[in-house]
């Protein structure tokens, strides 16, 4: 493990009975980055995690957490982090600022100014009875107890469900500023949109395995770009072009040529400049998002809603 990881997994196994749920697991995480945690539902994220807190044990590989053992210095690490769970339980009987005041002291105390400015942003009322709440104001109280700890990893599982867009965007505001604090955030979420925003890099898993990690710079370098360009002139025989695909040409009534293609990112560069010969016009160039990422790696399977399963 380098002086830079916070994460650092190897060859990570672990079984229930028949199922094994991760099948030698590799994952790396920064200090200082906010790393998406990306996978099909029963792809092994929550075994993950589980393992990472130490709630569970691995049955063979190596895992490192801020340099120590989940499974032997949990207390200790425990400390130094701060978990939002997928599905949020509170003590029905309890106000929101009792949960928190259990919360907090289930892992040493909460930044107190950062708790009072958080509850302020994400406009929730801490007198109200959790069984008063809606899933989004649940949501909330676990997003204050996290994101008000004084912690260098974040683990944060789903941390939106529930939230309307506003909020959401409270929630991405607030976790760029704790990565400016120099905090680490393991982000798993259905929210392609909303790790896109946020992910320094990104790690998908299938089966229990790493797929693919890298940042979405690294990603995109392997995937299409959309193009979608209107030029006085049809383009020189752009189909001969290396790495274009799915063409589609339409001359307009009102003069001009409307194109419509994929390509590779290597050769974005000589196609845009085919396009110029031909008078550009008009020019949109999509790069391909997280979403078609995830796609393109499952094909047959889509992302489940946020919330919700697949």
């Amino acid at each position: 493990m380098t002086t830079d990881d916070v994460i650092r997994i190897e060859g990570l196994v672990k079984e229930f009975g028949p199922l094994r749920a991760l099948d030698g697991l590799d994952l790396e995480v920064r200090a200082g980055e906010v790393h998406g945690f990306l996978g099909p539902n029963g792809a092994g994220k929550s075994t993950t995690i589980r393992v990472l807190l130490g709630l569970v044990r691995a049955d063979a590989g190596a895992v490192r957490v801020l340099g120590g053992d989940p499974w032997v210095d949990a207390p200790r690490l425990h400390a130094r982090m701060a978990y939002l769970p997928g599905d949020v339980s509170l003590w029905p009987g309890l106000t929101g600022g009792q949960c928190l005041d259990v919360l907090a002291a289930a892992r040493g105390g909460l930044v107190e100014s950062r708790r009072a400015e958080l509850l302020e942003r994400f406009a929730l009322d801490p007198t109200q009875r959790a069984r008063d709440y809606s899933k989004g104001n649940r949501q909330k109280v676990s997003l204050v107890a996290a994101l008000a700890a004084d912690a260098d990893l974040l683990v944060l599982d789903e941390p939106t469900s529930g939230l309307d867009p506003l909020m959401e965007q409270t929630f991405q505001e607030v976790v760029r500023e704790r990565r400016a604090e120099g905090a680490t955030v393991l982000l798993s979420s259905h929210v392609l949109g909303e790790v896109e925003a946020l992910a320094d890099r990104v790690s998908i898993i299938r089966r229990g395995r790493l797929v693919t990690t890298g940042t979405l710079a690294d990603l995109r370098r392997h995937t299409r770009t959309v193009v979608h360009a209107v030029t006085a002139t049809e383009p020189a025989a752009v189909t001969d072009l290396a790495g274009v695909d799915d063409l589609e040409v339409e001359r307009r009534a009102a003069g001009g040529v409307d194109l419509r293609f994929t390509v590779d990112a290597d050769h974005l560069d000589a196609t845009v400049g085919r396009l110029h010969a031909a008078r550009i016009q008009t020019l949109t160039v999509r790069p391909p998002s997280l979403d078609s990422l995830f796609l393109r790696r499952y094909p047959e399977e889509t992302p489940a809603p946020a919330g919700g399963a697949a």
